[in-house]
């Protein structure tokens, strides 16, 4: 199932690298890769990013629309 957000978009507005990303959030750049692509993850690994790329969690639908 695939699950539509705006990582890749965001990340990139921010010049930050997949490997960037993975390690300010603490999880692998593979994870980074499966998500960007748009299939689903853990609430915790959503949670990790949103805050990664410096959102709050009030914020969390700027990075993961209908989540």
């Amino acid at each position: 199932m695939k699950s539509a957000n705006n990582v890749r978009k965001i990340r990139e507005e921010r010049l930050i690298s997949k490997m960037e990303l993975a390690r300010l959030a603490g999880i692998s750049a593979a994870t980074i890769d499966r998500i960007e692509r748009g299939e689903i993850c853990r609430m915790e690994t959503k949670r990790k990013i949103i805050f990664a790329l410096g959102f709050t969690l009030a914020e969390k639908n700027k990075v993961f629309p209908n989540s």
